[in-house]
């Protein structure tokens, strides 16, 4: 699974990415996510529901009524016109970003990265490192 803190700068381009695709509403664009990671990555509902805040603010989406489940409307989300532009420079960041990263990891060889990954292993198991699951 993917830590948040891996993928946090990258939470409003996901969401833009989805909205681009349609109008949607919370729980569905939660498990959209989930679903395209093939459960890789879980948003936490709190990150979600701040990002549509904070994308709100900026003028990148709207939120609308829908319709009534369970006694109550459910609030959808649509991407502005701000919000593609945003989305778009998004993408070519995350593009020089894989670029930049790509340059220092991908050139591990390959004995390297299995040393790596033991040490890393030992130092978790000895309680240096956090697990995976106390990363969240």
């Amino acid at each position: 699974m993917i830590s948040s803190d891996g993928i946090r700068g990258y939470n409003d381009a996901i969401i833009l990415t989805l909205l681009a695709e349609g109008d949607s509403y919370g729980y569905e664009i939660s498990r959209e996510i989930k679903s395209r990671t093939d459960e890789g990555y879980v948003i936490k509902e709190t990150t979600l529901y701040s990002a549509f805040t904070r994308l709100g603010k900026q003028g990148f989406i709207e939120a609308y009524p829908g319709e009534v489940t369970h006694g109550k409307k459910r609030t959808y989300y649509r991407i502005t016109s701000s919000g593609r532009e945003f989305l778009q420079g998004k993408i070519e960041e995350w593009q020089l970003t894989k670029q930049v990263v790509d340059r220092f990891l991908s050139t591990i060889p390959p004995e390297k990265a299995a040393n790596a990954r033991a040490n890393t292993e030992k130092m978790t198991e000895a309680g240096l490192l956090p697990t995976t699951d106390e990363l969240g």
